[in-house]
């Protein structure tokens, strides 16, 4: 029997400023971004080796953000694999689960294909559609019981601020 993750979808607010809410996630307890960041940290360091370790770090961390609630518009749909038009990619079939931490999320999208069957849903073949050289990345697959997703998505928790955790000495 295939060992299932943990998912967790979350809210928080754009900014103290901006109280617009996004879509963040965790995979079994560890947020996406910091899945991601683990995935293309030697593909970076390919591109540019001129930062420091926390600037690094921070750069990492910091490449994505939540999606914006008001552009996925039925978030059931979208992280079931069925996304609005302007968020789908019918050449690959992915869907974006991360955006850019700019505030547009096409400008540097996380993407994955989402699989769904009465009993699971399955996250795989993660792409940065910006650098197609670096091909799939070392990320999932992912694969959840699906009314445990299916809850989950349900009942987003609600945070006051964006819970991902930056490590001392790399500033915000």
């Amino acid at each position: 029997m295939r060992t299932m993750q943990r998912i967790e979808f979350f809210n928080y607010p754009v900014s103290e400023q901006q109280p617009d809410l996004l879509w963040g996630i965790r995979i079994d307890g560890t947020d996406l971004r910091v899945h991601a960041a683990d995935a293309t940290r030697e593909l970076w360091r390919q591109e540019s080796a001129e930062r420091s370790p926390a600037e690094e770090e921070r750069f990492l961390l910091l490449q994505h953000d939540g999606l914006p609630d008001w552009g996925i518009a039925d978030a059931g749909r979208h992280f079931l694999g069925a996304p609005a038009p302007d968020f789908a990619d019918s050449a690959t079939g992915s869907t974006p689960v991360l955006g850019c931490s700019c505030g547009v999320w096409s400008c540097w999208p996380l993407r994955t294909v989402i699989t769904v069957t009465p009993e699971t849903v399955t996250w795989s073949s993660f792409r940065q559609p910006f650098r197609k050289e670096w091909g799939e990345l070392p990320m999932g697959p992912y694969v959840f019981d699906r009314p445990a997703y299916e809850t989950a998505l349900a009942e987003p928790v609600r945070f006051a601020e964006d819970p991902l955790v930056v490590p001392a000495g790399t500033p915000r």
